[in-house]
């Protein structure tokens, strides 16, 4: 069996993505976007049962998914979903220091990726999440 395409373009799909999500939030480098996508990753992933985390992550592109699942402790306790101005602020306390996300940075995460991936997918897999997941990912 070939390698999948998906696979065999996860690094150039990724840096797309990182630029696209870089000149959505209007950040200056490739860190910053890396960050602000990391925290966003992280805090929707508080947010799902182990299941729920593997079913989201099965739709993601294979970099955006090893990202989700990077340093992930399973037995943390699950968060429930707030506002999006609570949310946001999780997203900016990831290396607090060295964090340059935006206050729309959850909306220009859910933008660069719904361009940058099969959009029905996403929503499909939305649809069957907890109550809040479809609304975290809103444009």
């Amino acid at each position: 069996m070939p390698i999948p395409m998906d696979l065999q373009h996860a690094t150039e799909d990724f840096e797309r993505f990182l630029a696209d999500a870089r000149d959505t939030a209007s950040l200056g480098t490739r860190n910053q976007a890396y960050t602000m996508v990391d925290g966003v990753l992280r805090v929707f992933r508080r947010r799902l049962s182990l299941e729920d985390a593997i079913r989201f992550a099965g739709v993601l592109p294979p970099v955006l998914r090893a990202i989700f699942v990077a340093d992930w402790d399973p037995a943390e306790p699950r968060r429930t979903f707030t506002d999006r101005a609570a949310l946001t602020a999780e997203v900016q306390d990831l290396r607090r220091h060295h964090n340059f996300a935006p206050a729309p940075a959850i909306a220009d995460v859910a933008a660069a990726l719904r361009r940058n991936m099969e959009e029905e997918k996403l929503d499909r897999v939305l649809a069957i999440l907890p109550e809040g997941a479809a609304g975290f990912w809103a444009v």
